[in-house]
């Protein structure tokens, strides 16, 4: 057996590979060398040496062994802080010294520091095609009766942006939820030594879960003190029309959750995040949360396949939650070039749907419309353990606007300008709306960056499961990318399939069968069975949007780097239209959602994954992959996504005679795969920052230089 020399706590000690391999990235060069970066956000020194704070991810197990394993922590000096159940992971802090003691308990699957996170930093509805939707489908669709979770820095509630209808209506925040205990107990001096489980998931409870669901919001003086996750939030949900200038988001009908897990710095922690996840998973099915919005990243080295972020994202999709991410703004590096693989955690997982950002150019024409050059582009470059061969994924999956778009401006309950948020107070200049009155809790802010574009998507994606209920999480990203408009530059590592297209995404799932997700669920959907609704056919793939015609790409990413095209792709059931199927490369995770009460199928109480064995059908007959076509370059994922979208208009592909199918746990095509040369930067992803517009980025920590009397630029920097 292969082993390697590791500090512990009595020196050097031997360790078999496959234990080591459990620890992510910058844990195994601890474990390795007893030596730390200065600074690492996750570590502290503690009275009896250094201590450090981990994600554990564990095999699914009973409660009785997780129990045991929780008492194994402990017994290594480690303090639990949270266990997040359906997650199947636990936030510890652990002395450096124990953390090979650590990965080799029973049922540990993988260890992973705790990073931080942070913010990525109606022309709207006309240049995203929202309100040509209502023209070309008859019907208007604004969100109504779908839930968006938003989990950021926090929702002002009060502001108008999220008022009810009538008289007494209620804000349409319908919940709020405060998960930043973590960060709390971190900077208070640590853990006390001992089991800490703020979520009773031992003893979970229905009615009691039930009852916390439904119970009314609680009002918080100042919500959101930075800012951040209101613009967010009514970027995807606001309605803005109260005023000469409009700032209405995209479904200014949905209900809006509010689950904080940033500080008022914007500033996060990786367990914070994975209780906001777990949170939103417990109660989806009980409060119709459909979509998750994640504007924020954490820097990491890890594959998406054990990155902890990833893995709580993946497991949400699972659970039938739409996912959407934030690429990242790092697409230019320090010297101002551009900059590949440079995508943020959890932007990394396939299963997600990763936005990067386009300049509108402040026009509601789309012909000007270009990415930003802070968007950051693909490929994925997180890598197993931390070594190894990269993912080398295809990211981004779609583009958005992102860039200067105006939205609600937090404040606390006073209304004066004194209770603006942190963002506003620091950078007048973002409150400097032209047409904005900036009245009591009617005041207007600009932000851009690729986490003002994520929520535009989940906005889009809250108006297609209005139109279609039964849309499960990939159909809805098939969707997104095969009726995305194709920029005139930029390729798929720029701009994935396109730009947003909200006009033709409504009208193709209208013309999907509404049971697709129950008939899943309930077995009775299979390979090949139609998805069209009765008496409908697929749509012209063709859209009219702010009085412009194009086509779409009719671009899908499949598997993590295949290209698949074709009307099969939605005439007939595809089976990687379950959300339970994790395709990636050569192989295929099998998640498992355990419910309580299994009957009811009302609230996870675990879900776990394992590799998928035996022979499964992916893909079926008379779909086309793409993939020949844009192997035939030597630079195939730098192709031009527009000129692959009219290679797949044109017929061109490979049209499969048996579909896609994984024989003895392996699928043998291998996709688009980017050699090392091509990608102009490695490895870790910084955090995001604030951009303010594109080509004037403010530093991290929100107390950068401002800008003075210089103009935010709208050109390319």
């Amino acid at each position: 057996m292969a082993c390697s020399l590791v500090w512990g706590a009595a020196g050097a000690q031997a360790v078999d590979a496959a234990g080591l391999a459990k620890l992510g990235g910058e844990l195994r060069g601890l474990a390795a060398t007893g030596r730390l970066d200065v600074g690492a956000p996750w570590a502290r020194r503690g009275d009896n040496g250094l201590l450090v704070k981990v994600i554990v991810a564990y095999e699914p197990r009973s409660e009785t062994a997780v129990a045991a394993l929780l008492g194994q922590v402990l017994s290594l000096g480690g303090a639990v802080h949270e266990r997040y159940p359906t997650l199947n992971a636990m936030a510890v802090l652990v002395p450096a010294a124990k953390l090979l003691g650590l990965v080799q308990l029973p049922g540990v699957l993988s260890v992973s520091p705790n990073r931080p996170v942070v913010r990525s930093a109606s022309l709207l509805e006309r240049t995203s095609g929202a309100s040509d939707a209502a023209v070309q489908t008859g019907t208007v669709f604004n969100g109504s009766g779908v839930g968006i979770a938003v989990l950021d820095s926090g929702i002002a509630w009060q502001h108008r942006h999220f008022a009810g209808k009538g008289l007494l209506a209620l804000p349409r925040v319908r919940q709020a939820v405060d998960l930043r205990a973590a960060s709390r107990l971190l900077t208070d001096g640590g853990f006390a030594v001992g089991l800490n489980l703020s979520n009773p998931a031992l003893q979970l409870d229905l009615v009691k879960l039930l009852t916390t669901a439904l119970q009314p919001l609680q009002r918080a003086v100042n919500a959101d003190p930075n800012g951040h996750g209101t613009h967010v939030a009514s970027v995807a949900a606001g309605d803005g029309g109260y005023q000469s200038l409009d700032s209405t988001g995209i479904a200014p009908g949905a209900d809006l959750y509010d689950v904080r897990v940033l500080d008022e710095n914007g500033v996060g922690n990786t367990s914070d995040v994975l209780a906001g996840i777990d949170w939103v998973i417990q109660r989806a099915r009980l409060l119709n949360i459909r979509v998750l919005n994640l504007s924020l990243a954490a820097d990491s080295t890890e594959s998406h396949l054990t990155d902890p972020l990833a893995r709580a994202a993946r497991a949400a999709v699972g659970a039938g939650l739409v996912v959407v991410v934030a690429a990242g703004n790092h697409g230019r590096d320090e010297s101002g070039r551009e900059a590949y693989g440079t995508v943020g955690s959890p932007g990394h997982e396939p299963a997600v749907i990763t936005v990067g950002a386009v300049n509108l150019r402040g026009t509601v024409g789309r012909a000007d419309d270009g990415v930003t050059g802070f968007s950051s582009r693909g490929p994925t470059r997180g890598r197993q353990g931390g070594v190894g061969e990269p993912d080398n994924l295809l990211k981004p999956d779609l583009v958005a606007p992102g860039n200067a778009l105006i939205g609600a401006l937090a404040q606390d309950l006073s209304g004066a300008r004194s209770g603006w948020n942190l963002l506003a107070r620091t950078y007048p200049v973002l409150a400097a709306v032209p047409g904005a009155a900036q009245a009591p809790q009617q005041a207007l802010m600009e932000l851009s960056g690729t986490s003002i574009a994520a929520p535009v998507v989940a906005g889009a994606a809250a108006l297609m499961l209005q139109a279609n209920p039964g849309l499960t999480p990939p159909l809805v990203k098939a969707i997104l990318q095969y009726t995305a408009q194709p920029l005139a530059q930029g390729n798929l590592l720029q701009q994935g399939a396109g730009l947003l297209n909200i006009e033709g995404a409504v009208r193709l799932a209208q013309a999907l069968r509404t049971d697709i997700g129950p008939a899943l669920e309930a077995g009775t959907l299979k390979a090949g069975d139609s998805l069209l609704a009765r008496g409908r056919s697929l749509p012209a793939p063709q859209s009219v949007v702010a009085g412009q015609r194009f086509g779409w790409s009719r671009l899908v990413y499949a598997g993590g780097n295949h290209l698949l095209t074709g009307e099969a792709l939605f005439a007939r059931h595809q089976p990687i239209w379950d959300p339970t199927l994790g395709w990636t490369r050569r192989g295929v995770l099998q998640a498992t959602v355990d419910y309580w009460p299994a009957s009811a199928r009302r609230v996870p109480r675990s879900i776990s994954e394992a590799w998928a064995r035996g022979t499964l059908r992916l893909v079926t007959p008379q779909v086309q992959l793409l993939d020949d076509v844009a192997l035939a370059r030597w630079d195939s994922p730098f192709l031009q996504t527009a000129e692959l979208a009219a290679s797949s208009g044109m017929g061109e592909g490979v049209v499969l005679g048996e579909g896609l199918v994984m024989r003895e746990g392996l699928v043998m095509r291998e996709g688009l795969v980017m050699r090392e040369g091509l990608v102009m930067r490695e490895g870790l992803v910084m955090r995001e920052g604030l951009v303010m517009r594109e080509g004037l980025v403010m530093r991290e920590s929100g107390q950068g230089e401002p800008p003075g009397d210089r103009a935010p630029l709208l050109g390319e920097p």
